[in-house]
């Protein structure tokens, strides 16, 4: 049954996103679910319907109706994760290749989310503590992966990915040989309307990554690539167009193989509290 909550905004969420603070208060509730409360306008801001991005302020009046019972689609399952780094703001892990990041409208468990909600939580400490993905990285896409342990963290870190401040690294397998030992990919990206897959696309949004060769085989390229833009599958778009799709997209042309050969190995960005610079860097083996 629809319940109505009135929250004062506090200092320690002065400048947080609407979002956030509805999901730091409202900890067992799944995120889709407040989303969805959200864009309903049942949530508003000091007597207006707000959006979630909203940057909410110190002593803003959140008003908000929603069933506080409803259950939860992050549950909490212990499934191993390797832990890379982890402190009371921050947790990160090396994803392996074929896990969810999150769970979505098909598959609701066997995700890092259950898996994280689970680990965070197995004392049964008092105050339940939802971790939050600050960015995400595809299914098959394996490698670093950084969750907040909390609203603060989450926000902060989070501005050092809107704002292009966090430096990201991948190592892919590709096909053939790349000649260049170095270069930068422009190829805008798009969907088209009949098409399910992103892909490159005239006037799509200006898309880059940059690559350098790391090893050369005799029919696969081994590449570091840094994507200065963010876009909905850009490595393997990138590759792809410049006719070096990544062994195991079988979609773009790469042939099959145990895995597709994408992996997050380095990731450099602030720590939301002492501000000194996390460096971290996770090796992989891709069985080639």
């Amino acid at each position: 049954m629809d319940q109505w909550f009135g929250l004062a905004v506090r200092p320690d969420e002065n400048k947080v996103r609407l979002e956030e603070m509805l999901f730091d208060r409202f900890r067992l509730l799944s995120k889709l679910y407040l989303r969805e409360v959200i864009k309903s306008e049942k949530c508003e801001v000091n007597g207006r319907p707000e959006n979630r991005g909203r940057r909410l302020r110190t002593n803003d009046f959140v008003e908000i109706t929603l069933d506080p019972l409803r259950q939860n689609s992050m549950v909490p399952e212990d499934i191993r994760l390797e832990i890379v780094f982890e402190d009371a703001d921050l947790i990160v892990i090396n994803k392996p290749t074929g896990m969810l990041s999150h769970p979505s409208h098909r598959e609701k468990t066997g995700t890092v989310l259950n898996a994280l909600s689970h680990h965070l939580n197995r004392h049964g400490q008092a105050a339940y503590i939802r971790p939050g993905l600050i960015h995400r990285l595809d299914k098959d896409t394996s490698g670093l992966l950084v969750a907040a342990k909390n609203t603060r963290a989450h926000a902060r870190v989070g501005i050092q990915f809107e704002k292009k401040k966090v430096e990201k690294k991948y190592l892919a397998l590709v096909e053939g040989t790349v000649v260049d030992d170095e270069g930068t990919i422009t190829a805008p990206i798009g969907r088209y309307p009949d098409e399910k897959l992103w892909s490159v696309k005239p006037d799509g949004k200006r898309s880059e990554t940059r690559f350098r060769v790391r090893e050369r085989f005799a029919d696969a390229t081994l590449l570091e690539m840094e994507p200065v833009t963010g876009r909905t599958n850009q490595l393997r778009i990138h590759s792809a167009d410049i006719g070096h799709p990544i062994v195991g997209d079988t979609q773009r042309g790469g042939r099959e193989f145990a895995r597709l050969c994408l992996h997050s190995y380095k990731i450099v960005f602030r720590h939301p509290t002492t501000g000194a610079a996390v460096t971290l860097e996770q090796p992989v083996e891709f069985g080639y």
